[in-house]
């Protein structure tokens, strides 16, 4: 199950989480972020250790800032606090395993 990511709660549910924070940075009216979003899903169940935090870039325009979010969607695996690996668009699970490697243990 997602997290919705703020301003508030970034801190606490992606940079001091202890677990891997798998981050996209989405927008409703985005076509592939909603492609996407199921796939981000089902790594999540895949992966026990590893959580999922939506930040919705029309309400958090600073996180997205703050992140150089320039097309959506964004998606950053989060470990220990800093960004250890990024892919920009929709992308097949399989693509996404492998860009990922080694994180989602």
């Amino acid at each position: 199950m997602a997290t919705n990511g703020t301003s508030a709660n970034f801190q606490t549910e992606v940079l001091d989480s202890e677990q891997t924070v798998i981050v996209d940075f989405w927008a409703a009216w985005c076509g592939p972020c909603r492609q996407v979003a199921p796939v981000l899903d089902q790594l999540v169940e895949e992966h026990p250790n590893v959580k999922l935090v939506k930040v919705d870039v029309d309400t958090e325009q600073d996180l997205a800032m703050q992140y150089r979010v320039a097309s959506i969607p964004a998606i950053k695996v989060f470990k220990g606090g800093e960004v250890k690996a990024e892919v920009v668009g929709a992308r097949p699970k399989g693509v996404l395993e492998k860009d990922f490697a080694g994180l989602l243990d």
